[in-house]
């Protein structure tokens, strides 16, 4: 949690909440700045909403313009795509809609697993321009969040914010002098901790296997290949400099192991597997309770 006499406006977004902490209250501009800037992500990027750029991208093939932040996600997805053999995709979201987490949020599967479509066949991602020769349903919830929380801390600078913290339903960014103590939740027991990391100037992020759950066994971090749910690892946390980085390298921890990771990213992780195991970077900031 932020320092205890920070300010704090809270908001919904993209279907989850935010906090954003400073020292002083933000004035109403900033804050109308930031709610506006959710709102054009989420006309951009939703696959939820049928007036978003997404939505269109699933109805008709083509060429379309992203805004600029597209640029720095289709680097990162593909970079990603390739150290996962393909697990790891933002194409990923027909395979979501058949298990269930649709629009409609069905929550009930409406067929056997469907593989994602390989990247090589449909997409072309061009910097901020984006073609496909099918109808794709692009889901970039692996990064979304976090490259949101990326967007608002920019604009908190432009407004002359130097400390803060944005806290998108505990995806975190922190800035500014000194660190605050964050909790590593259990991944079966919400409310307890299985450790505590001190956060200070990086983005700490988390994925696990028992957040946005459905039905027996399904839940919403799936192998693109097979369009099945992961079974191995439950929960991941990974700390980077950009929240955008930290987002997908925690979902990409369910496919492949930390050492991996570090090879193309400066990152420090931990990973629980399903047996209760758990393995970390050595370079990782937390103390894990034993």
């Amino acid at each position: 949690m932020p320092h205890a006499d920070w300010a704090a406006f809270s908001f919904e977004g993209i279907g989850t909440g935010w906090e954003v902490s400073t020292p002083h209250a933000l004035g109403l501009s900033a804050q109308q700045d930031l709610l506006a800037l959710v709102e054009k992500f989420d006309a951009v990027w939703s696959r939820f909403r049928a007036d978003s750029l997404v939505s269109a991208m699933a109805r008709e093939p083509g060429s379309y313009s992203f805004p600029a932040e597209a640029a720095g996600l289709g680097e990162l997805y593909r970079t990603l795509y390739g150290l996962t053999g393909g697990a790891m995709t933002p194409l990923v979201g027909a395979s979501l809609e058949r298990l269930g987490y649709d629009a409609a949020y069905t929550l009930r599967p409406s067929g056997d697993p469907l593989p994602a479509p390989r990247w090589e066949d449909v997409l072309d991602w061009n910097g901020t321009s984006i073609s496909t020769t099918a109808p794709v349903v692009l889901d970039i919830g692996a990064a979304g969040k976090g490259l949101l929380v990326d967007v608002l801390a920019s604009a908190l600078e432009v407004h002359g914010v130097e400390a803060f913290m944005v806290d998108a339903s505990g995806d975190l960014l922190a800035r500014g002098p000194g660190t605050v103590p964050v909790g590593l939740e259990h991944p079966y027991n919400p409310a307890q901790a299985i450790g505590v990391v001190e956060l200070g100037g990086r983005a700490l992020c988390a994925s696990a296997a028992n957040r946005r759950a459905w039905g027996d066994g399904l839940h919403h971090v799936l192998d693109a290949t097979t369009g099945q749910p992961v079974r191995t690892a439950v929960a991941t946390w990974a700390l980077a400099d950009t929240a955008a980085v930290a987002d997908a390298l925690a979902t990409a921890l369910f496919f492949v192991p930390g050492a991996v990771l570090e090879e193309s990213f400066d990152v420090s992780w931990l990973t629980v597997f399903s047996d209760g195991s758990a393995a970390y970077s050595a370079e990782f900031e937390g103390t894990l309770f034993t």
